[in-house]
């Protein structure tokens, strides 16, 4: 595979994980909501995570 395509996939997750990281830890730790509301979104997070991480090893695999 073309370097420039895989260089251009890693760039992409690393931004996709920092986004998910700034709009998504960041509410968990400085909103003002209820302690229900903050581990609801706490649990949305993680799953995120979980779905780029899967969809990350899923491209590795398929570039290799």
């Amino acid at each position: 595979m073309n370097k420039g395509i895989k260089w251009a996939g890693y760039i992409v997750f690393i931004v996709l994980f920092l986004l998910v990281t700034f709009f998504g830890i960041g509410p968990v730790l400085i909103a003002d909501g209820t302690f229900q509301e903050r581990m609801l979104t706490l649990l949305f997070v993680i799953v995120i995570y979980f779905l780029l991480i899967l969809a990350f090893r899923y491209w590795l695999r398929r570039t290799r």
